[in-house]
């Protein structure tokens, strides 16, 4: 038999352990860093110089959190190595597990030897939902059309798959080959999108390499911002229901479950 005095000295102990164990603080959860999957750029000669377009595909890891505060650095080098043409670019926030696809262009005077693309590491915060919430907004009729003068004409509608209306949705535009190399891109802005009354958009991709053989367009759409909040105002609204028309057939005249369970039950 364990002495009295002994067995509250052990309580004791215990209980200073356990103090000390819950005081110590939970390891931060590790969040991996955005990841530029993608990349491209091109150069043509404009009326001020040299027209440089780019597009990218940055990829989020993480499937709670948002990415956001991203801005991205285009630095154009010359052949010596020094700067013709650097641009800090603002970014949309990344839904969580998923990728932003962003496009642009600027002025150089002078013709870079080499386009780079470089980006700040995001501000993460936590998604209000959980990831499957955050829905894509449906393309359709899309077309990719040739001109004469080499670019690309890319019209269809998005619609809105979430009950409140989105105010403004940025959409893109990635050409690819047939091994699905990424070619080039651009991008364009609907307004006030409503669930069921999809709006056209039309825009316009230029500056391809000659003899760029273009097969697959990727046209994706989001919420635009530095911050996840449009989006998350979005999804806290409720997507719309799948199925909104009432059944026209009339209803069975006995519950024919009860019928099966009596027919096995025989």
């Amino acid at each position: 038999m364990i002495p009295r005095s002994r067995t509250v000295s052990l309580l004791a102990l215990g209980a200073i352990c356990l103090a000390g164990c819950s005081s110590e603080k939970q390891p931060a959860q590790e969040l991996k860093p955005l990841a530029l999957k993608e990349q491209v750029s091109t150069i043509v000669k404009s009326a001020d110089g040299y027209a440089v377009n780019w597009a990218g595909v940055l990829s989020n890891a993480n499937p709670w959190h948002f990415g956001e505060h991203v801005v991205a650095t285009i630095v154009g080098q010359d052949a010596k190595g020094a700067e013709v043409v650097r641009l800090d670019q603002p970014l949309d926030a990344v839904p969580p597990g998923g990728t932003l696809e962003f496009t642009g262009q600027a002025t150089a005077a002078e013709r870079p030897a080499k386009v780079s693309i470089q980006y700040r590491p995001a501000q993460w915060r936590q998604a209000a939902r959980v990831p499957s919430a955050f829905q894509k907004f449906p393309i359709t009729r899309a077309q990719t059309m040739r001109q004469k003068d080499g670019s690309y004409l890319i019209t269809g509608y998005v619609d809105n798959p979430y009950q409140m209306v989105a105010g403004s949705l940025v959409v893109n535009a990635l050409l690819r080959d047939k091994a699905g190399k990424l070619l080039g891109g651009g991008s364009t802005f609907v307004d006030d999108v409503k669930a069921g009354s999809p709006p056209r958009f039309i825009l316009t991709v230029s500056g391809l390499p000659r003899g760029a053989d273009v097969a697959r367009t990727d046209i994706t759409a989001r919420t635009w911002g530095s911050t996840g909040r449009p989006f998350e105002d979005l999804a806290l609204a409720g997507a719309v229901p799948v199925h909104t028309v009432k059944p026209t057939t009339e209803p069975f005249s006995e519950d024919r479950r009860t019928q099966i369970v009596a027919d096995v039950q025989q």
